[in-house]
């Protein structure tokens, strides 16, 4: 396991008054001759533009949002790099985006420089407060784990929130820019408004009931008591006030002092309407346990595939661990594209048999003994793929391997019900330099806990819903403690070829981020697809459980092709939201988004190919 470095958070440079007050009112420089325009539009003027693909050079930046991607941009084109472009597009999608990222969560920011060829990291994942225990999402009452819907929207799942001190931490590593610098297109975003999409109007509607009991999050939410609607302008002043402290005083702002301690309240006092039903359970969070928040820079997951170099997210997250060994065991098998039946059979049975072992292994390894370099092995893959029938199907769940693993012995075990929810954002930036940024960032539900900071305009996570409520196994590795970080399948994912940046992707989707970013990968590397359409190809999810999850395209185009194989399937309606950059011969880059998932994604880049 790779050593571990601890980083406090600290200030960052202060702003004069006058500076700080003017942030609000910035305009954005008008683009060079022959780039893409990349101004943020002002309320009832034109949206910036927002292709889901772009192909040309100097900079690439693809997000969920036109407004977060073209705030992105503008940084590149000011001659900023990826780092600094990539905490400037976080923080406007912390704005248009609030149901998936904020100030209030967490992620993991995988970064490439491309001047010393090094991939480096920082976990960003909310921890535990002090007062947490294993046993803390028992029902004392009756000596069973709280109902999960119950425990989501409350203070008891709430994790301390670690996004902002990612950001400092990446511009202090790795970028040139201030964060205050980097927080102005999210104030003026915040500050003019955003035009409401149908996307935000539905996410904001699916919530209504839950928002509604929170007084705080209904008034910011549901203005006039009912989700704004489509094509309105959603304006979030608190945010702005919120994000300008900030970029006055530096994260301090928020990790200490006033902001610190109405988190907290809100965390261990939370207020509900006086008809609400939800039992709005308090959790233990102090100011105390904001102030001591730090991030773990680490280095980062490795494997070869296919002669490129993959790298990700190491334990917290699971997602480097388990795409790796995903990969590693498809090492074994010739895909192709003519015989798509049977790849996608093998990916089925890859990540199935990758997802058994990531239920019994990873963990925070401040906590637990994680064997990540057994688990990124190659050998270790290979008694994997040995066991995988390329004609049949596996029984589900299938056992996770013993760390000793040689030819095709097993073990037998089951894994726990997964409970990940499928909110999440990603962004994938690369800069003229070659340097490239693979970030993941979330509130984890779907609009998070619910719970809005009242005066403040962010909501904050219900990420500690991640830890396994109760013992899935006798050495369970992801259960809470004080402090813990919960398990995360966020896969922020960089692919080098000969030491350059080749693939920058990404996604939102809980714990089918894995198999989106896995099977993204296969699609681009193995079946024949260019990025775009391995991007908008239709998906399916295998995480060890008894049917494959299948978008409805998917179902469409290979179920009874794969029912021969004994896979069964359940629809999930929509998988992933990727956001993917690859860089071609002679620097050529294409950014792609999604085409119609989540409402499309923006990829943008400096100076378009003609």
């Amino acid at each position: 396991m790779s050593e571990v470095t601890r980083r406090p958070v600290r200030a960052a440079l202060s702003l004069g008054l006058g500076a700080v007050l003017a942030l609000g009112g910035l305009a954005l420089a008008a683009p060079a001759s022959g780039a893409q325009p990349t101004a943020i539009a002002p309320a009832g003027r034109p949206a910036p533009p927002n292709p889901s693909t772009s192909t040309g050079y100097g900079g690439a930046v693809a997000s969920v949002d036109a407004e977060a991607s073209a705030a992105g941009l503008e940084v590149l084109r000011k001659g900023g790099n990826a780092a600094d472009a990539a905490v400037a597009t976080a923080a406007a999608l912390g704005v248009t985006e609030p149901y998936s990222a904020g100030i209030g969560g967490g992620g993991y920011f995988v970064y490439f420089d491309a001047a010393t060829g090094q991939v480096s990291t920082i976990d960003g994942r909310e921890t535990a407060p002090a007062g947490m225990t294993s046993t803390s999402f028992i029902d004392p009452a009756t000596g069973k784990p709280y109902a999960f819907n119950d425990a989501v929207s409350s203070g008891l799942s709430v994790g301390v929130p670690g996004t902002l001190a990612t950001w400092e931490t990446a511009l202090e590593r790795f970028g040139t820019q201030s964060l205050k610098e980097m927080l102005k297109p999210a104030i003026l975003v915040a500050t003019r408004g955003f035009r409401v999409d149908q996307t935000f109007a539905d996410q904001t509607a699916a919530n209504q009931a839950r928002f509604a009991q929170f007084p705080a999050t209904a008034e910011l939410f549901l203005p006039n008591g009912a989700p704004p609607t489509v094509g309105s302008t959603f304006k979030n002043p608190d945010l702005a006030r919120t994000l300008r402290e900030i970029a006055l005083r530096g994260t301090d702002a928020f990790y200490h002092g006033a902001i610190a301690n109405e988190i907290a309240d809100v965390v261990q006092h939370p207020e509900t309407t006086p008809d609400a039903v939800l039992p709005a359970y308090p959790g233990t969070m102090t100011a105390a346990d904001i102030a001591g928040y730090s991030v773990v820079e680490q280095a980062p997951t490795h494997i070869d595939y296919h002669g490129l170099d993959v790298y990700g997210m190491a334990p917290s997250s699971s997602g480097g661990t388990t795409v790796g060994e995903s990969l590693n065991i498809l090492e074994n098998f010739d895909l192709s594209a003519a015989d798509m039946p049977e790849s996608l059979h093998l990916y089925f049975e890859a990540t199935a048999h990758a997802f058994a072992d990531r239920g019994a292994y990873v963990g925070d390894p401040a906590f637990v003994d994680v064997p990540t370099e057994t688990l990124l092995s190659q050998e270790f893959a290979d008694a994997r793929a040995c066991v995988i029938d390329p004609d049949h199907a596996s029984v589900k769940p299938v056992a996770p391997a013993p760390l000793t693993a040689a030819g095709c012995a097993a073990a037998a075990a089951a894994e726990a019900p997964d409970s990940e929810n499928i909110s999440t954002t990603h962004l994938s930036v690369v800069d003229k330099w070659g340097n490239a940024v693979a970030y993941t960032l979330t509130i984890e539900q779907t609009g998070g806990s619910g719970m809005t900071v009242p005066g403040r305009g962010f909501l904050l996570n219900n990420e500690l819903t991640d830890f396994n409520f109760a013992p899935a196994t006798p050495t369970d590795p992801n259960l809470p403690a004080p402090g813990k970080r919960p398990r995360s399948s966020m896969s922020p994912t960089i692919v080098l070829d000969d030491g350059d940046v080749r693939y920058v992707v990404g996604s939102p989707g809980g714990s089918m981020i894995i198999t989106t970013v896995t099977q993204v990968l296969i699609n681009r590397l193995d079946l024949g697809m260019t990025l775009a359409e391995a991007v908008a190809a239709p998906r399916a999810s295998q995480r060890n459980t008894a049917s494959v999850a299948a978008e409805p395209a998917f179902r469409a185009a290979y179920e009874a092709l794969l029912t021969p194989f004994g896979h069964t399937f359940t629809t999930s309606a929509e998988i992933g939201a990727v956001a993917a950059i690859e860089v071609g011969k002679n620097g050529l880059l294409t950014a792609v988004a999604e085409p119609v998932r989540r409402g499309g994604g923006t990829a943008l880049v400096v100076q378009p190919a003609k």
